[in-house]
């Protein structure tokens, strides 16, 4: 692990707007995410828990730069991404990319895979021995290189969710944003997708932020933890420890809502 981090955030936090209740009042404001940080290191997954409506997902779109921040800094390799003109960002985007909860929805379905493996070349002119980029990210998915002529719907449900990951990794990142990544997956499937993330963590050098309801699933994969609850972080810590000696009550339900006994 490098002294310096691959990722940090400082202090995020992110205020929605709500539809307007009268026209006397002002709108309603709902705070997403309030002070959240954080930092990650290369080769080191941070699991990010939490119920529908914590704040995971708000927290990955910051990350991945598509929505700006209230208040806060996200700074990858120490670079602050939502002080970046559009160019600079695009050109950067290449090194981080994200994995998301629908492999389905966000493939093209009529569009052959190695198109859509492809997009994020495409996105940053990245033009040259593409055919052999697609073969290469399919192989490390556990695919094969002919099936980059095939459709997504010639495709089961973990098999899409690899090509998905493909599509990520195809442009070599240093950081990887799964958002739900496993959460649509059988357990059996979900054990797969898990291992396919690790081994492809240890054979790239990948930091990885791993964003999960399910605190049984970040045990097996994190190596620390970092809880939400309402846009606010309850606790973290090394894995281990939040899974073996939890401090806050709303980790504690979480933890039996897994069938995790601490």
């Amino acid at each position: 692990m490098t002294d310096a981090p691959l990722l940090e955030v400082r202090n995020l936090t992110r205020r929605y707007k709500l539809p307007r209740q009268s026209l006397l009042r002002a709108p309603p404001v709902l705070t997403a995410l309030e002070n959240a940080s954080f930092s990650l290191h290369a080769s080191e997954t941070l699991g990010v828990v939490g119920e529908s409506g914590s704040g995971k997902s708000t927290l990955a779109r910051l990350i991945m730069a598509f929505e700006r921040p209230d208040a806060g800094a996200v700074l990858f390799r120490g670079r602050d991404l939502h002080g970046l003109g559009g160019q600079e960002l695009r050109s950067l985007r290449r090194d981080f990319q994200m994995v998301f909860q629908d492999p389905f929805g966000s493939l093209n379905p009529r569009r052959r895979i190695g198109w859509s493996i492809a997009e994020p070349l495409r996105a940053n002119g990245e033009t040259e021995d593409i055919p052999h980029r697609i073969a290469e990210a399919l192989e490390q998915v556990g695919l094969h290189a002919a099936d980059a002529g095939k459709y997504p719907h010639e495709f089961s449900g973990g098999q899409r969710q690899r090509i998905a990951i493909a599509r990520a990794i195809v442009t070599r990142p240093a950081l990887l944003v799964a958002d739900e990544a496993v959460s649509a997956l059988d357990v059996s499937v979900q054990a797969q997708i898990l291992n396919l993330l690790m081994d492809l963590q240890d054979d790239l050098g990948l930091g990885m932020v791993f964003i999960s309801h399910d605190l049984a699933v970040v045990g097996s994969i994190c190596d620390r933890v970092l809880v939400l609850q309402h846009g606010k972080t309850l606790e973290s810590g090394a894995a281990a420890d939040v899974l073996r000696s939890p401090e806050h009550p709303y980790t504690k339900t979480l933890l039996t809502a897994a069938g995790v006994r601490p």
